[in-house]
């Protein structure tokens, strides 16, 4: 769901430039660091603000347990504050971790409303993860690389976000080949007029390879021979909207929102080790874009259990600090539902798990919250007998990656299934 204008722009930081004329170095020093404190000051009222609008969130001084506790055990939204009440700038409990996260969209529940015809699965094995979270404000993050244009770490209430102010490319090393199968997602704001283009490689180097393109008019797929595009369903000037590319070799579709905005059944992508992002901006229109997400994307489920008998997927979203399902996870409850159907002897354990973010006896009690709530979808919506399905919760006792990373906590947020 479109995030309110002015409230994004009154919330974004960016380090201000240097004074280009100083009589030396120890003087462009203070007048850096008096800016940085005052860009800090603002950014302490905005995001105490933006964090105002939490639904249902409930403030606890960071050395408070029992505050903490007490709310995610009702699953609110924490927001940690000092001795003194201000908001602190690491939040790790205002959006709870648990089997699935996904960046706000339209509600409803899942298989109603445009829910319906959404076919969109992310990818179950994380190749790439950021959020930005771990580099400082008015830096360049550390796990991408510069081609070209002018780009920095900015903050708001609702998370960091990578943000463009000149015409340019940045590059994402993604440490391996892209698969045949994969998903790309990241939320993202373009200014009328803007764009956001996403390269499989290097497009200086690559005849004849085509890509994806995001704007608030048209986005989807532009290649040599093929062109796959249309709006968006509402309207996305400057407001956050979540990005979705989904491939299988040359079939790629594209989704804005809700809505799937290109399906493209045979265009020459390419693929390589690395991801091109062409984000062109300015300082009155800059482009920004967060919580990027690439992952390759397994075979269906019912052919990974009886493979291994257990299956994980993301592709189960929640509230957040909640057991209610998202519509986004329309397509993968209803591949669940069907396979189930089809395979009346087919008996399953519902496995919820998260990561280490928060207290631990919260996060159990969340996973099997949720578990619980998968369940019952497929009994209510799929009349599978409810003596098929058991629903488990194990919070963060069973990590399949280290939390240590982006990419580790992704995988850590997952729904298994298992055959029992």
């Amino acid at each position: 769901m479109s995030r309110p204008t002015a409230l994004l722009a009154a919330l974004l930081v960016a380090v201000a430039a240097p004074p280009k004329i100083a009589r030396s170095q120890g003087f462009i020093d203070r007048v850096k660091q008096k800016a940085k404190d005052r860009l800090n000051a603002k950014a302490d009222s905005a995001a105490d603000k933006g964090l105002d609008k939490l639904e249902g969130a409930i403030r606890c001084v960071a050395t408070d347990k029992a505050c903490i506790k007490k709310a995610q055990d009702a699953g609110k939204p924490v927001v940690v504050t000092d001795a003194k009440g201000n908001p602190l700038t690491d939040q790790p409990y205002a959006q709870q971790a648990g089997a699935a996260s996904a960046a706000p969209s339209s509600t409803g529940a899942p298989g109603t409303g445009l829910w319906v015809n959404y076919d969109f699965v992310p990818g179950d094995s994380v190749i790439f993860a950021e959020d930005f979270t771990r580099d400082d404000v008015g830096e360049f993050p550390k796990r991408l690389e510069l081609v070209s244009g002018n780009y920095e770490v900015a903050q708001a209430a609702d998370g960091r976000y990578l943000r463009g102010t000149a015409i340019g490319y940045v590059k994402i090393p993604l440490g391996r080949t892209l698969p045949d199968r994969f998903t790309f997602e990241a939320d993202m704001q373009v200014s009328p007029g803007g764009y956001v283009k996403l390269y499989l490689a290097d497009p200086d180097k690559t005849d004849g390879i085509g890509y994806v393109q995001f704007n608030p008019t048209e986005s989807g797929v532009k290649s040599p021979g093929t062109e796959s595009t249309s709006a968006p369903a509402e309207d996305v000037n400057n407001t956050v909207f979540h990005a979705r590319v989904m491939a299988d070799g040359k079939h790629v579709k594209v989704y804005v929102n809700d809505k799937r905005v290109a399906n493209a059944p045979s265009v020459n992508l390419g693929r390589s080790n690395e991801l091109w992002l062409g984000l062109p901006g300015d300082e009155n229109n800059p482009v920004l874009i967060t919580n990027i997400r690439v992952a390759a994307s397994a075979r269906k489920l019912y052919d990974a259990l009886a493979a291994a008998g257990r299956v994980a997927t993301h592709g189960i979203l929640f509230d957040t600090g909640s057991d209610a399902l998202r519509g986004e996870s329309t397509p993968t409850l209803t591949e669940i539902g069907d396979m189930l159907r089809q395979h009346p002897d087919l008996d399953l354990t519902i496995e919820g798990h998260t990561d280490n973010v928060g207290d631990a006896a919260s996060n159990q009690s969340l996973s099997e919250r949720r578990a619980a709530a998968v369940k019952q979808y497929l009994v209510t919506n799929y009349q599978i007998d409810a003596g098929r399905l058991t629903a488990k919760g194990y919070g963060a006792s069973k990590p399949t990656a280290p939390n240590t990373t982006p990419e580790g906590r992704q995988m850590n947020r997952r729904v298994e299934l298992v055959k029992n």
